[in-house]
């Protein structure tokens, strides 16, 4: 049976689905075999971020209407075998769309793969509450920042309503030279507010942005590191975070923090 976990945030612009493309890849590159599925409907973009919207063929609505079954709705990706995408729809009476078709979809997958991860809508509207009833396990997504904090809290409150078993937390966006300055709130006052434990902490990085124009692909050393340690924490249990503080410290850290201090 798959691991069926829900990413969620609250908030909008955490990187959430980002998040998702990247942590797909680097289980699937563990030798797992994984599902993208987008519940993101309307607003949905995980087939751009994978750089597979011109493959896209059926979406989650054929599924649902009975034009196709979910296993001819999957989109494998270009470059890693064990990595699928289930594409969302960009137009669609989304109200008609309930919990348990999208769970009556993950059922017909579960069997065939290791990892569902479900890509859910910012929001705490209709569109969670869908993305959130089939799941197991949820990991929430936040940046440093007070807003996302707060909406992330409501949501943990919400998911008490279901039959969540794990939930996690993963801190994305986090500047070392910020945390080093004093400027950014700390991961350990972040872990401190949600109560929950922390799974992964992604650093900011210009290349990810970039390379989501390319499919995806993280390029940078220190998030492939970072994305790498969230994944093996999640099958493992392990508890390595990447520190991104690391190249902020010393001399040549402190002088790289001035300099990007006035860039």
């Amino acid at each position: 049976m798959a691991r069926k976990i829900v990413l969620t945030s609250g908030k909008g612009g955490v990187g959430k689905t980002t998040v998702c493309a990247n942590l797909g890849m680097y289980l699937a590159k563990l030798g797992f075999r994984v599902v993208l599925f987008d519940v993101d409907i309307g607003l949905n973009n995980l087939d751009v971020v994978m750089g597979v919207e011109d493959q896209v063929v059926f979406d989650i609505t054929d599924c649902i209407m009975g034009r196709c079954r979910p296993r001819q709705a999957l989109v494998q990706d270009k470059n890693i075998s064990s990595l699928y995408i289930l594409p969302s729809s960009h137009a669609y009476n989304k109200t008609n769309i309930l919990g348990e078709h999208i769970k009556n979809i993950i059922d017909q997958l579960d069997s065939s793969f290791d990892y569902i991860l479900i890509d859910c809508p910012a929001g705490v509207e209709a569109g969670f509450h869908r993305a959130v009833f089939p799941a197991t396990e949820a990991i929430i997504v936040v940046t440093p920042h007070l807003s996302s904090i707060r909406d992330a809290d409501k949501v943990i409150g919400l998911l008490n309503d279901y039959d969540i078993q794990y939930k996690g937390l993963v801190i994305n966006r986090v500047r070392g030279d910020l945390l080093l300055n004093g400027e950014m709130m700390t991961v350990e006052n972040i872990v401190r507010a949600l109560n929950l434990p922390l799974l992964g902490v992604i650093p900011e990085d210009d290349a990810i942005g970039a390379s989501n124009s390319l499919g995806g692909r993280v390029q940078s050393i220190e998030s492939a590191r970072a994305f790498t340690l969230l994944s093996e924490n999640i099958h493992n249990g392990s508890k390595k975070i990447f520190d991104c503080t690391y190249k902020y410290r010393g001399l040549m850290g402190y002088i790289k923090r001035n300099i990007k201090k006035h860039v």
